[in-house]
């Protein structure tokens, strides 16, 4: 698979703690370059990224992040703000103590409520597959289903693992036909990427593949 094929399925994401202006700006001109899916970066910088890309690449940030236990409102306020300052594409963490608790419909109200606040932008629902059961995974893949979000995630990248290949075939085989799979956390390498693609991942989240693709032998990714 081309490096330039894997790149458009990436999330090219920034989401540390300290992540500044000049690192975040980085991210979007790579981003841009490379012809990455979007920038995943933290929604304060979302104004001013989304002003500084001018339509040129796709901007996603996240709710409820990382730990998903905010309240719906909240979330939804979240959402509705992201998008007024410019965001194309929202990642949302879910409730996990109520998955826990087999509160199945509060987590598909409040999947389909942040649904609706996109107004018809993309919605991936990350479910941080490394604090789950096979059963609350497969459950999950349901609920996403029903709630109608356009992708389901793996993982935050802020828990105890990230993706597994695993994970992303067990998702591919219990979704809604319509519904996209994103794997994120950990992806390290070129063969891990076609990997996860093969497998089914329609969006790939991380950090490092635009690196990998600069120590290409060449420079050029293509």
């Amino acid at each position: 698979m081309e490096k330039k094929d894997i790149l458009k399925t990436v999330d090219h994401t920034l989401l540390t703690q300290t992540a500044t202006w000049e690192e975040i700006r980085r991210i979007l001109d790579e981003g841009i370059k490379y012809n990455t899916a979007s920038a995943c970066i933290p929604a304060a910088y979302v104004k001013q990224a989304a002003d500084y890309v001018e339509g040129k690449l796709p901007i996603c940030t996240v709710i409820g992040f990382p730990n998903g236990y905010s309240t719906t409102a909240v979330k939804v306020f979240e959402t509705k703000d992201a998008l007024a300052n410019g965001a194309e594409e929202i990642d949302m963490v879910i409730n996990i103590g109520w998955l826990k608790d087999k509160k199945y419909q509060e987590l598909e109200e409040e999947i389909r409520q942040i649904h609706e606040a996109c107004g018809g932008k993309i919605l991936k629902v990350i479910i941080e597959t490394c604090l789950l059961t096979e059963e609350e995974k497969i459950k999950m893949c349901e609920i996403v289903t029903k709630a109608g979000a356009e992708y389901i995630k793996t993982s935050t990248g802020f828990s105890a693992a990230g993706a597994t290949f695993a994970d992303v075939e067990l998702m591919r085989n219990h979704i809604g036909k319509e519904i996209k799979v994103k794997a994120a956390g950990g992806i390290a390498s070129q063969q891990d990427a076609e990997e996860f693609i093969r497998l089914g991942a329609d969006r790939l989240g991380t950090s490092r593949m635009i690196k990998i693709v600069e120590q290409s032998d060449d420079g050029s990714g293509y």
